[in-house]
């Protein structure tokens, strides 16, 4: 017999990094998501098997209960003792899904690829804490760190309005006319969160609570806009007051300028995707320019 966990992905609409200071967070989670499916065994291990939205797998271990108790050495940075790690600190939690168990077959399945950075380790670290009946931002803060946005999304399946205190969460709604002319296009790298985040707090600088203010105001007119011309001007907003903040040109700036319509990074600028907002189909444009995974916003969004 078999339990079976399931967390959705995300994408992180508006808020990025202004969100570890307080900034309201707007998140859309996406049909792709990542279930985690155990079984019981009398070893007194965990067999675990990782596989990837092709059925490929990308990962096997074998990882026993003895070093779920004690924890990976936190110099060693391989997936298995970033594994080790989170389940450590889901004992730390709830020694019992651990001490009062006699072993686990254990194994994880990605609906879409690795590399487009839609939660691969938020949807793992949510499953987790299902499995282990603990509270996944606790388990999300002692492992990996972060906003904690992307825990909301997993664990909703509508619009969300996030905030860092206390995880605030809002289900909100977000179903505008004019959605046949939002496409998601990713940008053939993944871009690593810790390193842009550390990016921003060395950017960051006076103002905060001005620039968090700033912020709240220009997602709520994403969140509500009415029109499509509405919906870009706040987007092209949004890039704008971040691009000033992080002193860093907009991914349309750097990489698209001769683009006919809006171009916003999705969470860590720089990588994974970006939401394009456009009166006509870019699809053609993006091909051209050697970026051929172009989601349109039904294909997208749960």
């Amino acid at each position: 017999m078999s339990t079976t966990f399931y967390s959705n992905g995300k994408l992180f609409i508006a808020g990025e990094y202004l969100v570890l200071d307080g900034a309201d967070a707007f998140a859309l989670p996406t049909k792709f998501g990542q279930d985690l499916v155990i079984e019981d065994l009398d070893n007194k291990q965990i067999e675990w098997k990782s596989y990837d939205y092709d059925k490929h797998l990308w990962f096997e271990e074998t990882i026993s209960f003895d070093e779920v108790i004690k924890g990976s050495d936190p110099a060693i940075d391989t997936v298995k003792s970033t594994l080790v790690n989170i389940l450590h600190e889901a004992y730390v939690l709830n020694p019992k899904f651990i001490d009062s168990a006699n072993g686990y077959k254990v194994s994880t399945h990605l609906t879409f690829p690795r590399n487009w950075g839609l939660g691969t380790s938020s949807t793992l670290i949510n499953n987790i804490a299902q499995w282990a009946g603990i509270n996944a931002y606790t388990l999300l803060k002692n492992s990996f760190g972060g906003s904690g946005y992307d825990i909301a999304c997993a664990q909703n399946n509508t619009p969300v309005l996030y905030r860092i205190k206390d995880n605030f969460v809002e289900q909100v709604e977000f179903n505008p006319d004019f959605k046949d002319h939002i496409y998601f296009v990713y940008l053939n790298k993944k871009q690593n969160s810790k390193s842009a985040i550390y990016s921003y707090n060395n950017h960051k600088n006076n103002h905060l609570t001005e620039k968090v203010a700033e912020n709240n105001k220009i997602t709520n007119s994403i969140l509500h806009a009415k029109t499509l011309k509405e919906f870009a001007a706040a987007v092209q907003k949004h890039e704008i007051h971040l691009s000033n903040i992080l002193e860093m040109q907009t991914i349309k700036e750097a990489v698209f300028p001769d683009f006919n319509g809006v171009i916003k990074s999705l969470g860590a600028w720089g990588g994974d995707f970006v939401m394009v907002v456009s009166n006509n189909n870019p699809k053609e444009y993006f091909l051209n320019k050697g970026y051929e995974t172009i989601l349109t916003y039904e294909e997208m969004i749960l």
